[in-house]
């Protein structure tokens, strides 16, 4: 089930037909309320996000999603009308898998739909990464870090992933872009540099080992014996 909270009718109307028509089952809902009242009886796989909301907006919804476990990994792409960086990043940083600009092309919608939801459901081989104390479990996509799990949004998720599974190869931004991304994105690297902060800082210790090369990209150097 993917929830998406919209105020616009024609608009939410629209991309629930849309996606129902493309295999999804979708359901519009005009505000918080009724997105936190759907939540009680189902939980969404996906949730498509209007920042510019009555009551409660996009950003404070966005919030309580990641302030709760029973919510936090739900994968959640942000619908808005607001274009700068700046707004972009507050969304990013505020734990968005993704976010898509007003107006857009429905089908475009609908391919990151897939991407994001084929990235969440992948059924993936139980492959664990550790570096020290820092361990990343693919299966269960649950990162820990002496035994203390640490709550990643799924694209730092996959980012992390990337880069320890490259220990010691420098990944150019477009790379890590096409890898992470999954589809032809046009948000562009600085999206990447934006990720790798906000991983550094939920890392603590262990977010020196990626280190920045300069003019290239990123890469996981992992710890020196």
């Amino acid at each position: 089930m993917i929830y998406y909270v919209e105020d616009d009718n024609n608009i939410r109307d629209l991309v629930v037909y849309t996606l129902d028509q493309s295999g999804f089952e979708a359901k519009g809902l005009r505000n918080a309320d009724e997105f936190y009242n759907a939540c009680s009886e189902q939980m969404p796989e996906l949730i498509l996000l209007d920042i510019m909301l009555p009551g409660d907006d996009g950003l404070a919804i966005l919030k309580s999603l990641k302030a709760s476990k029973k919510t936090a990994e739900i994968p959640v792409i942000m619908v808005t009308a607001k274009s700068t960086e700046f707004d972009k990043i507050i969304g990013l940083d505020s734990g968005a898998d993704d976010y898509i600009v007003k107006p857009f092309g429905v089908m475009e919608l609908v391919a990151r739909v897939r991407a994001l939801m084929r990235r969440t459901n992948r059924n993936s081989s139980s492959e664990i990464i550790e570096e020290g104390g820092l361990v990343v479990d693919r299966q269960k996509r649950k990162v820990t870090i002496y035994d203390k799990e640490i709550t990643l949004t799924l694209k730092e998720f996959e980012l992390l992933y990337l880069l320890m599974k490259n220990r010691g190869i420098a990944l150019t931004r477009e790379r890590i872009l096409e890898s992470v991304w999954d589809y032809s994105y046009d948000g562009g690297t600085r999206t990447v540099d934006v990720h790798i902060t906000m991983l550094r800082q939920k890392l603590g210790e262990y977010g020196d080992l990626i280190e920045t090369l300069r003019g290239v990209g990123y890469r996981f150097g992992g710890i020196t014996k």
